[in-house]
């Protein structure tokens, strides 16, 4: 079958080329996929990884044979899914507890901006002490995560505040949910909107630092990305003066071990068909273009979602 593959010579070091087919195992599906999305972690670690490596968390399709154990959708169910790599392929061997069936109305290229993006935002949110009332600051929120963040935390009776980095993102976060957006490339441009009782960073560096000076006591900074630097210097002092606050690091694939993928595709899904969770997808191509479109989201190219349509 094809799948998209590492070769050195490809745009992005991405192109499609011909794999084996997968061995379900007895708790897996056996899914043909429709539509994929991409994410920066997956893009970056392809630009390292050795020839042949296939990436690809996030999948939606139809499933062509259901687990041999009985357990999870049955053959010709609709689905979403999240898997450890190789989702972008004409067909993929699912866990059933990282498998999602899909509400009439959603559709395939909507439900697979849902997984990573999806998930990261909804479990990130639920690290704070409820969201009805609380302060909410998101960063990098013109990204996948960002806006699906701004949706969740106001959905929840949150004051959701927008941290982007350009002045041609401010509609696109009020839109999603933002309260107020602050611009600027530190999170010290939200300094005015603080403090925070809940902050969700994926930048790290300078804005990390930043951040964690405005956390309001018994408050929690989730911290899920470093695409600003690696390294933060904050203030400890005023960090443990604040009484009770935590900053937490926040991996997916380490959060699914207690909340499975499933129950989480599930909400998001049910919120998309309800038409209380919005999808935005910038960028959507046949998978053929992959190259091109990965090579977009490095440069930070578009806000939102890119999504690739698998056509076999």
């Amino acid at each position: 079958m094809r799948a998209v593959v590492v070769e050195d010579r490809a745009p992005a070091r991405l192109k499609i080329g011909e794999v084996e087919e997968p061995e379900p195992a007895p708790s897996e599906a056996l899914v043909r996929i429709s539509a994929v999305s991409l994410n920066r972690g997956e893009v970056r670690r392809s630009q390292a990884a050795q020839p042949g490596f296939r990436p690809g968390w996030d999948l939606a399709g139809t499933v062509e044979r259901a687990a041999a154990d009985g357990t999870g959708p049955r053959a010709g169910s609709r689905v979403v899914g999240l898997v450890a790599s190789g989702a972008w392929a004409e067909r993929v061997a699912a866990p059933v507890d990282a498998l999602a069936e899909l509400p009439e109305g959603v559709s395939f290229e909507a439900a697979a901006t849902l997984p990573v993006a999806g998930l990261t935002a909804l479990y990130a949110l639920e690290k704070g002490d409820g969201l009805l009332g609380r302060d909410v600051l998101v960063t990098g929120a013109s990204g996948g995560v960002g806006l699906f963040a701004l949706g969740l935390a106001s959905l929840g009776g949150a004051r959701p505040v927008a941290l982007v980095r350009r002045e041609e993102h401010v509609g696109l976060a009020r839109e999603a949910g933002a309260a107020e957006v602050a611009v600027g490339q530190g999170a010290a441009a939200a300094r005015g909107q603080g403090p925070f009782d809940l902050i969700l960073d994926s930048l790290g560096g300078r804005p990390l630092g930043e951040a964690m000076g405005m956390i309001s006591p018994r408050g929690t900074c989730v911290s899920f990305g470093p695409t600003a630097g690696a390294e933060a210097t904050f203030d400890v002092s005023s960090f443990y003066l604040s009484g009770g606050a935590s900053l937490y690091g926040f991996i997916l694939f380490h959060e699914i071990l207690g909340k499975p993928a499933s129950d989480g595709l599930a909400r998001l899904a049910r919120l998309v068909a309800e038409g209380r969770l919005e999808t935005r997808i910038s960028v959507e191509e046949p998978w053929e273009e992959v190259g091109s479109v990965a090579e977009r989201l490095l440069q930070r190219g578009y806000a939102g979602k890119a999504v690739l349509r698998v056509e076999g």
